[in-house]
């Protein structure tokens, strides 16, 4: 088998990918490109997005590990209004109650707000007038925490989108060594954003209950942390879906505080979860969910010393499973802006907030965003084995079976096997969610 392996900017995606293909029963030989391939060649393409050569992929006997058209569910604005469309048609859908309440907008300078507010944000702007509700901003397609503000009122929301402008002045003006790192956005290129109601009741824990280093002993006094949940789902041909059952917390660098009105832009510390904002931390707000059982809930409300059980770990990869199901359902429902074809795999980041639900006495998920070529390297050495396991498991569950069935070679057991997996059933590391096939029309 021939397998093209090219990650220019992520040597240690390359590393797990060549470490996955070691594994596989089939004898596999490692080109850089695609040179010296013809196309109608059987050949394997595990390789960064830009690095494919996407028309290889109208040869069926190829496999990519990418989708190319997947906007539905990697870019905000398309990701909602996907989900949006789903909804009105299958309001008995999950994502109903885990995708927060969103306005998609677009504009290029912040002296447009006001027309916005007079159209499409009409609704936004009399909640704005009438409730103490949060929100937040997020661009359609930045990623690593780019251009995410919170703002309870209209005032505060221009006040970003001028500084946004601001700032794109400054860099144009004046040399960008002199900068500190930033995380504005320029919206006269970005255009698209969403806003979205903000959750004010996450799932509080400490993770320094869990500590990391040999040096490092438990805290006297416990403060809740808010954090994300980062799972690894895997989807293959047209369409079969994985989840990684192996999920991350990812913390916030300081303990959580309810947003106050103030007449200054909220800081975003105890809110933002994302790694890429605390490089300097290294692996500390990283934990395996799993390794946070026993920790006590910290969120407002919450009984004294209570505690997260495996049961709310369980039922959190419950919830994930579903939310899965159903939002990769909503992207197929959109056939203009994901194609999903059967020679192709493609492993996504999803994130999640956890709820504390008083109402209901338990956890809720709440689907976040979803991103295209993770960044697999924040996870931090501590935890490298988790992604080794994962790509040894997306190889044997999407590469070998592919080529299994596509060559005249009799398969062996394990792969037979994979064929009759069943969909809520975990196997190695993966939890099968879903399983559709997508209709096409007949030529």
């Amino acid at each position: 088998m021939l397998v093209v392996c090219a990650w220019p900017s992520a040597p240690l995606t390359e590393s797990l990918v060549r470490k996955a293909l070691e594994s596989l029963d089939t004898p596999v030989e490692i080109l850089k490109s695609t040179a010296d391939v013809s196309p109608n060649f059987m050949l394997v393409q595990w390789s960064s997005y830009d690095e494919i050569e996407h028309e290889f992929s109208i040869h069926e006997s190829n496999l990519q590990s990418s989708y190319i058209i997947r906007k539905s569910l990697i870019r905000k604005h398309f990701l909602s209004r996907s989900i949006f469309s789903y909804c009105t048609k299958h309001p008995e859908s999950v994502l109903k109650s885990a995708w927060p309440r969103t306005y998609e907008i677009e504009l290029s300078f912040a002296d447009e707000l006001d027309e916005l507010f007079a159209d499409e944000l009409w609704e936004l702007g009399e909640e704005l007038n009438t409730t103490q509700k949060w929100w937040i901003l997020k661009p359609g397609m930045a990623d690593r925490g780019n251009g995410i503000r919170i703002f309870n009122n209209r005032e505060t929301l221009e006040q970003i989108l001028v500084e946004f402008e601001e700032d794109e002045e400054d860099e144009e003006s004046e040399n960008p060594e002199d900068h500190e790192p930033s995380t504005a956005v320029i919206i006269s290129q970005l255009r698209h954003f969403v806003i979205q109601e903000y959750i004010l009741n996450p799932l509080l824990l400490d993770p320094r209950e869990v500590p990391i280093g040999p040096d490092i002993s438990k805290p006297d006094v416990l403060e809740g942390y808010k954090f994300h949940i980062r799972a690894y789902c895997v989807a293959s041909g047209a369409l079969t879906l994985y989840l990684y059952n192996r999920v991350l917390a990812l913390f916030s660098s300081v303990p959580y505080s309810t947003p106050i009105p103030q007449d200054e832009i909220l800081d975003l510390a105890p809110h933002l979860t994302n790694t890429s904002l605390q490089t300097h931390r290294g692996e500390e707000g990283v934990r395996l969910l799993n390794e946070l059982i026993g920790c006590h809930i910290l969120s407002e409300g919450s009984e004294q010393n209570s505690i997260l059980t495996a049961k709310d770990v369980s039922e959190i990869l419950r919830q994930i499973a579903a939310v899965l199901a159903d939002t990769f359902k909503a992207a197929l429902e959109n056939p203009i802006n994901f194609q999903a074809i059967p020679n192709a795999f493609e492993l996504f980041g999803v994130d999640f907030l956890v709820v504390n639900d008083l109402d209901r006495s338990g956890v809720q998920v709440k689907l976040l965003e979803i991103n295209a070529e993770p960044a697999i390297e924040l996870t931090g050495p501590r935890l490298t084995w988790i992604l080794e396991d994962l790509f040894v498991d997306i190889g044997k569950a999407c590469v070998a079976p592919f080529f299994a069935e596509s060559s005249s070679i009799p398969t062996n057991p394990t792969v037979q096997d994979h064929f009759n997996w069943p969909v809520g059933e975990t196997r190695r590391n993966l939890m099968k969610c879903l399983e559709t096939e997508v209709h096409r029309r007949s030529s």
